[in-house]
């Protein structure tokens, strides 16, 4: 099945008030055997995952492994996300690079085919101070395409602070911001800051508190495996229904909290073979998980399918 023949219309008008509102599904990315990716399969990913209700779908993060692709690889990557999804708003491709004319490079192909939105690490080929952070964040954003900025200081070694998203939102570069460093007392400060900024729950592990705190989207790992579970989890916790959000967060956060873990990508898509939908095999560096986390994720996994979460 090709691409262009497995394009999903939405099952419902989307009433987002933003393009990268609500729930943005970071994508694996399906593998061979022999480790060429399998674009069929992950076009039957973002059909599905729309059908779904999801709202939306990130490619080329670092769920997608997108630092092991090749250029063409990463180009094709978008191309097959924006006709899956039916609607390039609902797809908000990485565009983190080494160089901010790279990151620009791939934020002007989002552009092109009409993405709503571009997801955009600070410069990682060195721990930048405030001014290169600015300026990098300024250059991607003359792409024309709203920035959506990821604070991942564990991965970059560059913490997007507060204040200093509150002076990039002021330069007029970034629309919102991919929360990932798991301080969730950040986002009282933020929303005082800069109330205009909007907040991305960035890691599965803190969605509960995050939506409490007022954040108007999820970028999201776990989705790519459980939909169904994840998206009535979000849809009570921004609606602050802490009797179905509360219960269903405690027996889902085995699953959660190994999207902040070294190993997230391999142990999602394991819970995606298990759940029958199409993850495979991760590029090196990426080594398979071992036998006790295999174990883990295993039983994590069939335990919320049989109790009915998928």
């Amino acid at each position: 099945m090709t691409a262009a023949r497995t394009a999903a219309q939405p099952n419902a008008e989307d009433t987002r008030k933003r393009p990268w509102h609500g729930i943005m599904v970071a994508t694996a990315l399906p593998m061979r055997e022999d480790l060429t990716v399998d674009y069929d399969s992950y076009a039957e990913h973002v059909a599905r995952l729309i059908a779904d209700g999801c709202d939306g779908v990130v490619p080329n993060g670092s769920l997608g492994e997108y630092q092991t692709l090749t250029d063409d690889e990463r180009a094709r990557v978008v191309q097959v996300a924006v006709e899956a999804a039916g609607d390039g708003a609902r797809v908000m491709p990485g565009v983190a690079a080494y160089g901010s004319a790279e990151s620009r490079r791939w934020a002007e192909q989002a552009a092109g085919l009409g993405c709503g939105s571009v997801l955009l690490l600070p410069p990682n080929a060195y721990r930048a101070d405030e001014a290169a952070v600015r300026a990098h964040y300024s250059e991607v954003a003359e792409a024309g395409v709203p920035v959506v900025a990821y604070n991942n200081p564990y991965d970059t070694k560059v913490d997007l602070t507060p204040e200093l998203l509150a002076r990039i939102h002021a330069d007029g570069s970034i629309v919102a911001v991919k929360e990932f460093s798991g301080d969730v007392r950040r986002a009282y400060e933020l929303a005082e800051l800069a109330p205009e900024l909007d907040l991305l729950i960035g890691a599965d592990d803190v969605l509960l508190e995050l939506a409490l705190a007022g954040a108007v989207g999820w970028i999201a790992g776990y989705p790519n495996a459980l939909p169904g579970a994840c998206r009535s989890l979000y849809q009570a916790a921004v609606g602050q229904d802490l009797d179905l959000a509360l219960p269903l967060y405690r027996a889902l956060h085995p699953l959660l909290r190994w999207d902040s873990k070294t190993e997230f990508v391999q142990a999602i898509k394991l819970s995606m073979d298990i759940a029958g939908r199409p993850g495979g095999p991760t590029r090196p560096p990426r080594a398979p998980l071992t036998e006790e986390q295999t174990a883990a994720v295993r039983a994590a996994t069939e335990k919320a399918l049989a109790e009915g979460m998928d």
